[in-house]
């Protein structure tokens, strides 16, 4: 059993569905925890650690997801939650209007301790800001980004649907084929 440290609701359930196909089951640990401000999220994930380390017994799962901009160097990357919170996605939308690059790439970073080993696991995909929201589907961002090969936001898809494209189930998959590889003896 993993339980996974999160109190996004909708992280849990886009990470439990894609873990069951493969009969992997999660438990949700709906509890915060210390995120540093850094450059890059696996430092975000790999300082949480050593403070979960000590308060979580077993083994568990972290993530931390940005939304990169081209169009502002991957602003705002790290601080994604944060300025979903303050600006949301009419907030993108109007930084964007400028006629800027509307590329972006949406990027997860797990971290998995299994005992005294953390290995971590890295998915992203990449898209487009659309010029509007659409759909209720998902959460955060998901209402204006359209990943590459898609016609459709995030907010727009079943939870399949997006788990075909996700940054988060990409993820899940190089998770998956570790929790797969045959252990050393």
């Amino acid at each position: 059993m993993i339980a996974f440290v999160t109190t996004n609701e909708g992280k849990f359930r886009e990470v439990s569905a894609a873990l069951a196909e493969a009969s992997v089951r999660i438990v949700r640990e709906d509890r915060s925890y210390p995120e540093i401000q850094a450059d890059r999220l696996e430092k975000v994930v790999r300082f949480a650690a050593t403070i979960l380390d000590d308060q979580i017994p077993g083994d568990y799962l972290i993530d931390d997801s940005g939304l990169f901009l081209d169009a502002f160097g991957g602003f705002p990357g790290v601080y994604s939650s944060y300025v979903q919170k303050r600006l949301g996605c009419a907030g993108i939308l109007r930084l964007l209007a400028e006629g800027k690059s509307r590329a972006a790439t949406f990027e997860t970073v797990f971290l998995l301790r299994q005992g005294d080993s953390h290995e971590v696991f890295h998915g992203e995909c990449q898209g487009t800001i659309a010029s509007g929201e659409a759909g209720t589907g998902g959460f955060g961002f998901d209402p204006i980004f359209i990943p590459q090969g898609a016609t459709k936001t995030f907010a727009e898809m079943s939870l399949a649907e997006k788990n075909r494209f996700s940054h988060r189930a990409r993820a899940v998959a190089a998770l998956l084929a570790h929790l797969r590889a045959p252990k050393e003896p």
